[in-house]
């Protein structure tokens, strides 16, 4: 595995950690990161829009933009997945910090 990949994989696993935590950016820069396919990453829109929906359901604006933005390239189902995902891994959340 090239060094450039594992620090990507450490600089995405650090912003799924922060995620966890709360933190909006960190759930904005992992939609951009699925989105783009940056960071060496294959582009993911089902786990973009979960990213992105989660930061526009804590208020980033930024992110309701990009989530409505791929959601044009999306089917129903995807954005349902997507949706779904997105309830998962907030209760997942919600369920360890309590």
């Amino acid at each position: 595995m090239g060094s450039s990949l594992k620090s990507a994989q450490f600089l995405i696993e650090s912003r799924r950690r922060d995620a966890a935590r709360g933190d909006t950016n960190a759930c904005y820069d992992l939609g951009i990161v699925y989105s783009s396919g940056s960071e060496g990453v294959d582009i993911d829109l089902i786990e973009a829009h979960k990213w992105f929906n989660i930061a526009a359901m804590s208020g980033s604006e930024r992110a309701k933009d990009c989530r409505a933005e791929i959601s044009e390239d999306m089917t129903a189902r995807e954005i349902l997945a997507a949706q779904k995902a997105a309830r998962d891994w907030l209760m997942m959340t919600q369920r360890r910090a309590a």
